[in-house]
């Protein structure tokens, strides 16, 4: 049984997992911080600029067959009524976007980072002084010539 636990420990501990975890992590704030620039800054901009609509609450009814009062999508599902949800996809559209957006500045720093990083001059053996070129004539000259 320690074997396993030693094994699953080195899996755990390797830089990579750790590196994902983190990820994860800040990605999940990321994603809930997107989601409140979204839904509390930017759409209630757009629909006051459109002409008030609140696009957390923009539906269209499909199906109400009690001809029940809908004002609200919660109001809808609690009725059971079928809304196609227009508002809301909207709403996911531009979180994504923003989202999508961003991982992309983000890979296109890497990148340039990753080009500016190959361009350093890579250090090369500094070309043989006169001294050492002579010497390595007179070595290559008496290994060629036959012992007395």
């Amino acid at each position: 049984m320690s074997g396993f636990v030693k094994e699953f420990r080195d899996f755990a501990i390797k830089g990579n997992m750790i590196d994902l975890a983190i990820g994860v992590i800040i990605g999940a704030a990321f994603g809930a911080i997107v989601s409140s620039i979204v839904d509390d800054i930017f759409m209630p901009l757009i629909g006051l600029i459109i002409g008030g609509i609140d696009f957390s609450n923009l539906f269209i009814v499909l199906s109400n067959p009690d001809s029940v009062a809908v004002p609200s999508i919660a109001a809808a599902k609690a009725a059971g009524v079928a809304t196609l949800n227009i508002g809301l996809f909207i709403n996911a559209v531009v979180k994504f976007t923003i989202i999508a957006f961003v991982l992309f500045l983000v890979v296109k720093a890497i990148n340039s980072m990753k080009r500016e990083a190959a361009k350093e001059p890579v250090e090369t053996t500094p070309a043989p002084t006169k001294e050492e070129v002579l010497l390595t004539e007179i070595r290559d000259a008496l290994r060629a010539s036959p012992p007395r």
